[in-house]
């Protein structure tokens, strides 16, 4: 009976604390401070004041975080899809690897003159802080969305940087130091992740895919399982080929992102809250490694705090902010990337790999990295919705719908393609009888503005931020008409 209640006591906690981390997002929009740093912390403060609530091990951490962080990235490139990744490709690649080996060398000069560390203990810290997380912008703007590239940036490229600081750190974790053979054996061990992590990822989103429109299921609820079942799959198949089992998984999300299947939207919803969620478990099991003790020392958090100022202010405008010079972004764009670009969960997961590996004063090294993580999110963080307004980045206020309006289909429906109209695109501002390049089989069915639909005539102009759900002439060729509304497909 002991047993039995102990275990009833467990779950309780368990699952108010999940409660309380789906409930908490108001609060987050209020402070705009992120809602897993909220749990980060109060991880922390549970391991010092409750009594008997041991700290979990390493590596128990690490392979919760790493599952965490699989569901994270699949869902990151779910949300990308091929079509957006394409257009911004230029930028989300130079910013994802160029830009994480910049940020490494100019951190690593920082934590070297700052901590009075070796230079390969400095250079490990640097790669622990370098990756972003676009969940935590997204999460500090609550229910607005930037729109136009810039968003698609900043995703794409902690996307992309996730991965690649991953595998840096593991590169050089494997080569035990700096100096010349090391290196070259580190960067081959990082271009071989890079390179089997990308075919795989390519090449297990297509299978999916495969089994997604060619395999049913007895059950509806299945198929959004199987896609979880299969992002495990190609994570463990890129690991086992000594590629970035991250990296694999994040390709195969966009492979699929703008992929028609069947329960596609279900699939998508269900990724998009177990995302969320792992966010939050994230943090509150790496709020376990963190001793409030040691990030209390003045040699902690001191350097912790000019370390996190100094790469949001100069590091990244000064070493990265030149990949962006011949993008399509706009100069306030460029701007609000760069200074947007927080940090999250990775570089915790990335730090706690110091407590292992041997180095003096390991846990002084984790600490600064927490304190950079938190000066990232509370400060910087709290800026971000400032600086979208000075830099005129345009947001939207997306509405939550509770209600859906639909029907069920038996085969795919090919004519059928839903768009959403984007800023700057050739419909947006026109009247649909004067839009250009439509066969005259093609025709707009439906508009829905904010959350309610709009009489579809002839002079209905469309305005952007409008869903439109097109019926295609089968003679025209569909990517030809969502260039026009410069929208990509959700069904």
């Amino acid at each position: 009976m002991h047993d039995t209640f102990t275990f009833g006591l467990l779950v309780l906690s368990a699952a108010s604390a999940m409660l309380l981390a789906v409930q908490s997002h108001r609060l987050s929009e209020r402070l705009r401070v992120p809602t897993p740093a909220f749990f980060l912390v109060a991880a922390a403060l549970a391991v010092e004041l409750i009594p008997g609530l041991g700290e979990p091990s390493h590596r128990t951490v690490e392979r919760i975080v790493t599952v965490a962080l699989l569901v994270i990235l699949f869902d990151g490139g779910l949300h990308i899809g091929s079509a957006r990744f394409r257009s911004s490709a230029g930028p989300i690649l130079s910013l994802g690897v160029l830009g994480t080996l910049f940020t490494v060398v100019g951190a690593a000069g920082l934590v070297h003159l700052l901590l009075d560390t070796s230079w390969y203990a400095s250079v490990l810290v640097a790669t622990a802080i370098a990756p972003t997380d676009p969940a935590v912008v997204f999460s500090v703007l609550g229910r607005r969305e930037i729109e136009g590239r810039s968003g698609t940036v900043l995703e794409g490229e902690s996307g992309a940087n996730d991965p690649v600081g991953i595998a840096l750190m593991a590169a050089l974790l494997t080569a035990g130091s700096l100096s010349a053979g090391a290196l070259v054996g580190a960067a081959g061990t990082f271009v071989l992740q890079l390179v089997v992590g990308t075919v795989v990822g390519i090449f297990g989103g297509r299978l999916l895919l495969v089994g997604m429109r060619r395999l049913p299921l007895p059950a509806q609820g299945l198929y959004p399982v199987r896609t979880l079942v299969g992002v495990g799959v190609v994570f463990g198949l890129a690991t086992v080929a000594h590629g970035s089992g991250f990296l694999a998984v994040f390709v195969a999300g966009i492979v699929l992102g703008d992929e028609r299947a069947p329960y596609k939207r279900d699939i998508e919803r269900f990724h998009a809250a177990l995302a969320s969620l792992g966010e939050v478990v994230a943090f509150a099991y790496l709020g376990f490694t963190v001793h409030l003790d040691v990030l209390a020392r003045s040699d902690v958090w001191i350097p912790g705090l000019v370390i996190g100022l100094a790469l949001a202010l100069l590091v990244r405008p000064v070493l990265v902010g030149p990949l962006l010079l011949r993008s399509a972004l706009s100069r306030g764009e460029q701007a609000f990337v760069l200074l947007s670009g927080l940090k999250g969960a990775v570089p915790l997961l990335l730090g706690s790999f110091l407590l292992d590996a041997g180095l003096p004063e390991a846990d002084r090294l984790y600490a600064v990295v927490v304190v950079v993580v938190l000066v990232s999110v509370v400060l910087q963080g709290g800026l971000v919705p400032t600086l979208a307004r000075l830099f005129h980045v345009r947001m939207r206020t997306v509405e939550q719908e509770p209600f859906s309006l639909g029907i069920g289909l038996r085969e795919q429906p090919r004519a059928a393609h839903r768009v959403t109209i984007e800023a700057g695109s050739v419909a947006a501002g026109s009247q649909l009888r004067l839009l250009p390049g439509l066969a005259e089989g093609t025709w707009v069915s439906l508009v829905l503005r904010e959350g309610v639909l709009v009489n579809v005539r002839g002079d209905t102009v469309l305005l952007p931020g409008d869903d439109v759900l097109l019926l295609v002439d089968e003679e025209q060729d569909p990517d030809v008409v969502r260039q026009l509304f410069a929208g990509h497909p959700q069904i």
